[in-house]
């Protein structure tokens, strides 16, 4: 490819997004992946058993197909093959008993199932999703705008108008509630609060952390509102679509292409050089989807890094490691709790003090004792994963410590450096097979095949997964907002001209909905 407009390094969805948005208002653009394979946390693989077709990370995408990015390039990626997979019922909760509630893409439906748990408990759902609805406008234009811009200084203008100013501050500060003050003052069941809870983990929070409320709040809306898709024939088909749309827009997506430095010129990025020596140049500047460690620790020149940069990149904080496991089934499984076989996502926890829990033992280096297990099936919603008749598990489990001190339960010992290691990761696998199989009649003599990833190998696939963090560093509030990923950060900008910064690591901070991508694409 000649000279391009704009390099990205690295092929996530932020930086396939903010290369397609380009790519489509006539910029020449070049994505550079290191990995031998498009998409960063977006890969399907054979993992298994030869016909099983596993997502390996990421599965599910509420958040794009709810974001303005699919807004802009849905029908482009649909051209290209992107087509999603749907069910009713997005999301359950199981408790160690088998007690169960199902949440549907239907309010009247779930207010009748709360109903049935306490008196007036449909109502207090309608009020909490309404609320959503309701500041939808603040909302969703802080999590997905750029924040420092006129667009948020007229947002915020508009709602001091509408609120005042006392009122605005007393909604922001709403906002701020942990996930267990917004459960317990908001539902009245127990049941209802254990439905929730798990999802706070799914924006790299736990129930006792600022703000974790308000994300449990809007995850909750965006599942009755859009459900819990995925990708049909699995996730690598969207970044194959992004891939095939950027090259229709004159644009290339280059595997194996490891960045080794940002190139600059007079103080501004003009292109970077790759591990083999290849120098590629860009005319407008370089787009880097990578953590700060990456960023400033890696690509960019030492001598280009100033004190105050280096000094926010080594207090830089990561977040809790993540476990896959995979599981290749005969037929899909015999749930002991009828309903559940048609639910996208389900999650298997004592509840709301049960997460808390496994969440502090991970912060503390420990395994958890009782993890909370997602337990995704997609099989249920795209039966193109396996062979007929057949069934496929997606576990992940959000609270497994990157570097461990101890086991909560005391059976597994942990190695004296601290690092995963097989023998502990199949371990570990066995403690949470052993919850999955109390659930599920006959298991063990349906599995065909299992495959574990650690926290460690996670990161060996992706080097943005630091410690086998899937969301880009902590998202605790002080590296969040304007303060992701330094308290000194402005929007998407470098102090290098011509540099820019995006991705999970960047507001509006981890998840499938390419925010970031989005709001620099728009800007520039």
């Amino acid at each position: 490819m000649a000279e391009a407009d704009y390099i990205v390094v690295g092929s996530g969805i932020n930086g396939l997004t903010c290369a397609a948005l380009l790519g489509k208002r006539g910029k020449k653009v070049a994505v550079l992946e290191r990995e031998d394979v498009v998409g960063g946390c977006m890969r399907t693989d054979e993992i298994t058993v030869p016909g099983y077709r596993h997502d390996v990370m990421a599965a599910t995408f509420v958040l794009f197909i709810t974001s303005p990015a699919f807004a802009k390039l849905g029908d482009d990626l649909a051209r290209h093959g992107l087509e999603f997979c749907h069910t009713d019922h997005p999301t359950a909760v199981v408790r160690p008993d088998g007690e169960s509630l199902v949440f549907t893409t239907d309010r009247a439906t779930n207010a009748a199932r709360f109903d049935a748990l306490a008196p007036g408990e449909g109502d207090r759902l309608r009020g909490e999703v309404g609320v959503v609805e309701q500041d939808a406008e603040l909302l969703f234009g802080l999590l997905g705008g750029s924040l420092w811009s006129w667009d948020t200084a007229k947002l915020l203008f508009r709602e001091v108008r509408k609120r005042g100013a006392r009122g605005l501050a007393a909604r922001l500060g709403e906002a701020m509630r942990p996930g267990r003050t917004w459960l317990e003052t908001s539902f009245r069941s127990e049941l209802a609060r254990d439905l929730f809870a798990p999802w706070v983990l799914h924006a790299g929070l736990g129930p006792e952390t600022a703000f974790s409320g308000e994300m449990a709040r809007i995850i909750a809306f965006a599942l009755e509102a859009a459900g819990a898709p995925i990708v049909k024939g699995g996730s690598a088909v969207a970044p194959a679509a992004f891939a095939s749309l950027i090259d229709e827009y004159g644009g290339e997506v280059r595997t194996g292409a490891d960045v080794a430095e940002i190139v600059l010129s007079d103080g501004r990025a003009t292109g970077v050089r790759l591990a083999d020596g290849t120098t590629l140049s860009a005319r407008e500047g370089v787009i880097c989807s990578v953590t700060p460690t990456q960023l400033y620790g890696r690509l960019l020149p030492a001598s280009e890094v100033d004190e105050d940069t280096r000094r926010h990149t080594e207090a830089y904080r990561y977040g809790k490691g993540d476990m896959q496991i995979h599981y290749a089934l005969k037929a899909p499984p015999k749930w002991k709790t009828p309903g559940l076989e048609k639910v996208a996502l389900t999650h298997l926890t004592p509840g709301l003090d049960g997460v808390s829990k496994a969440v502090n033992e991970c912060e503390r280096g420990m395994l958890p004792e009782t993890p909370t297990i997602c337990v995704g099936q997609p099989h249920a919603l795209d039966s193109s994963r396996c062979p007929d008749g057949a069934g496929v598990l997606w576990l992940q489990l959000p609270e497994i410590p990157r570097h461990v001190k101890g086991d909560a339960a005391g059976g597994l010992e942990a190695p004296a450096d601290g690092a995963w290691t097989e023998a502990l990761r199949e371990a570990y696998a066995d403690r949470v097979e052993a919850i999955l199989a109390s659930h599920i009649d006959d298991f063990a003599d349906n599995v065909l095949g299992r495959r574990v990833y650690s926290p460690a190998d996670l990161e060996a696939m992706n080097i943005n997964l630091v410690g086998g963090d899937p969301y880009g560093g902590s998202a605790t509030i002080d590296q969040f907002f304007i303060w992701r990923p330094f308290a000194n950060s402005v929007n998407h900008r470098t102090r290098v001209k011509g540099l820019y910064h995006i991705g999970a690591s960047t507001h509006p901070g981890p998840g499938l909905g390419g925010g970031s991508g989005f709001a620099l694409a728009e800007r520039l």
